[in-house]
Parts: structure tokens; sequence; C-alpha cells
């Protein structure tokens, strides 16, 4: 990317953040979705990859609903950031943060975030995963996150400095793996965003209906220094500019001590954790991230999942014959959506589900 396209950019971000800024936040959302609306409409390859990971996470959806879906998806992320990004240094402060941000439903995390030790937090690309340090590290609790830096310098720029505003420190992924054992060393709490796709060389585990790459590094930090990781998100609530903390899952070091394969189970369950953010909210999660791109190896080279692999799949506790079943076909194969159900959860949402600021 050249300079000249780099500061182009840079000027309209800015641009728009200037025009929107005299104007009440929800109002702003209200266009961002509009916006959100029209860009999913444009943009063909966009909508058919958001199709195609719904049908492997949501089958009992059909063709129209998965638009409405995608829309109200898109809606959300243009509010991210053209709205929340902008709103959050303006609008939540150390006197009224609890007015645009409700904890009460994150008790089950709240020994960890309140203790002097380290800790690791995961959450995913669904609802606002920025407020989540930013509101913590306002009332005391500093957070350490791991984020990948935007390809436009400036942008890159601007965008850390109102992230790192309230003391919550930022990373870039570019070799900050010795930083973050160093954070956790000094009793330091690190957070991830953890539904990234991690490349042909990272860690397969199930994801929804399918095997899908997620990061070594955070089972490995987990297992060296035996830590919690604590697995939950920020939900926007009732399109505003207001947010419920929700805790999803906390898998402690004795949840894995007697673990066959510690590493897979630790991954896979803090896929299994954002498995149940996105059915809670599917409409606030980012549909169009290639987190199904890479393919075990096996698969790449045309086999079927060996006995092995599927040996330790079947172990994990909540694993069952028909999951497993599903989990050994090739990404493109058509889903069973009676496979995603659970005794223990709504795994496949209503057929009748429809997004809740979806237009026609």
């Amino acid at each position: 990317m050249t300079i000249a396209i780099e500061l182009t950019q840079y000027a309209a971000a800015r641009t728009v953040a200037a025009l929107l800024s005299p104007f009440d936040s929800d109002q702003n959302l209200e266009t961002a979705r509009m916006v959100g609306r029209l860009y999913a409409r444009c943009s063909k390859r966009r909508l058919a990859r958001a199709r195609a990971g719904i049908a492997r996470a949501l089958p009992l959806l059909d063709e129209r609903t998965q638009r409405l879906l995608i829309e109200s998806s898109l809606g959300h992320m243009f509010g991210l950031f053209m709205v929340d990004a902008f709103a959050m240094p303006r609008t939540v402060g150390h006197e009224n943060w609890h007015e645009r941000v409700n904890m009460d439903h994150a008790g089950l995390a709240m020994k960890h975030v309140m203790s002097d030790k380290p800790c690791i937090f995961v959450t995913g690309h669904i609802g606002n995963w920025e407020i989540l340090g930013y509101a913590l590290a306002l009332v005391g609790f500093k957070i350490t996150a791991l984020a990948r830096p935007l390809d436009n310098r400036f942008l890159n720029e601007w965008l850390l400095g109102v992230r790192q505003k309230t003391g919550m420190k930022i990373l870039t992924k570019w070799g900050a793996m010795d930083e973050i054992q160093k954070v956790i060393e000094s009793g330091g709490k690190v957070a991830f965003i953890a539904d990234q796709n991690a490349g042909n060389d990272g860690l397969f585990v199930p994801y929804f209906s399918r095997m899908a790459s997620t990061y070594k590094s955070i089972p490995l930090l987990a297992m060296r220094y035996q830590l919690p990781v604590v697995c939950g998100y920020a939900r926007r609530v009732n399109d505003s500019f207001r947010y419920e903390v929700r805790v999803n899952d906390v898998i402690e070091p004795a949840d894995w001590a007697n673990a066959e394969d510690p590493m897979l189970y630790i991954g896979a369950r803090f896929n299994r954790a954002l498995e149940f953010m996105v059915r809670q909210s599917p409409e606030q999660y980012l549909w169009v991230h290639r987190r199904w791109n890479s393919r075990p190896k096996y698969e790449r080279e045309g086999n079927p999942m060996p006995e092995r692999v599927a040996a330790k799949l079947a172990a994990l506790p909540w694993m069952n014959p028909a999951l497993l079943n599903e989990l050994r076909k090739p990404l493109e194969a058509p889903v069973d959506p009676a496979a995603l159900q659970s005794p223990d959860a709504p795994q496949a949402i209503d057929p009748r589900y429809r997004p809740p600021n979806a237009r026609d």
C-alpha cells in the first residue's frame, strides 16, 4: 500500500469521525447499519463467504434469513468501526462506564479479574471486543492485549492511541510472545481475539461442524504457567451503544490435568465457548472472516481423518458420535443440522430466528 493511499484512507476515516461526532451515538449506529446493508448487497464475494460460514455453523437457516443475518452482521461491523471506536473515549469514562457496560453477567470470571494472579482472557470477533479491555482498564484492571496491526500505519497509530487511552496495553502480533510471557511472569493479565484462522501450522480443533485452525499459543501459555482461561464477550444491547459482558466459560488448570491431549482439550474448549457466543448473538459476529480457510494436512492431501485424530476428538467430554462424524467430513460437504444439537445447549438455532435489526 502506497503512502498516498494510506493518507487518503486516514483522511477519509478522520472526516467520517468528524462528521458523525456532533450526533448521538445511537443515531450514528442506525446510519452505520444502513451503510452495512448497502455494503452487503454490493459485495458479492464477501456475501458468498459469509453464506458459506453460516451454512456450516447455523445450517437450519434458509437463504433469506442468511442474507438478513449477513446484512445485520455487516451493519454491526460498520457500527463498531464508524461509531463505537470514536464514541468510547468521548462517552465512556471513570464516572459513567457502568452506564454503558453492564458486568452483572460476568460473575463467573470476577475472581480472576480481581485477583493479583495472571490469567488469559479469550474473546472472538463478536459484540465489541475493544470495549472489554477498555472498560476493565477504566476500573483499574490492567490488560495487555495481542492484536494484529492494521495495514495502514496512520490508521493504526491513531486507533492504537484510542484503544490505549485508559491504560490497556496493545501488543502487535509480530514477535510479541516474549513480551506476553514477561507480562504473565510479572502477574499481568493477557487477552486474545482467538477466532482467527491460524494457518496450516495451527492447532486444528472443532469449530461448529468442521475442523478449524486455532493458535497454539493460548493452550501453550495456559499449560506452561497453569493459567485459567476466561472466555467471554461484550454483547451489544438493543442495537444501542450499550453493552453487557457475558462470560461463557472459565477453563481451570484442573480441567485439563488428566486430559489425554491437554493442548487439544484447551483449544477445543475455548473454541466451543466461542461457538456459544456466536449462537447467543449471531447478528453480532463477523461472518466475513475466513475462519475455515486453512485445512488439516490430511484434508489438503485428499485423505480421510486419521483414526488417531478421531480418537482424540472422541475423548473430549462433550463430543458425541453425530458431531464426530460431521467433523470427519471435508469442508465443502453438506452439513447435517442434527449433528450440531447437544443435550446441554441450543446448538442449532431455531429456524424461525430473525436478526433483531433485519430489514427486507
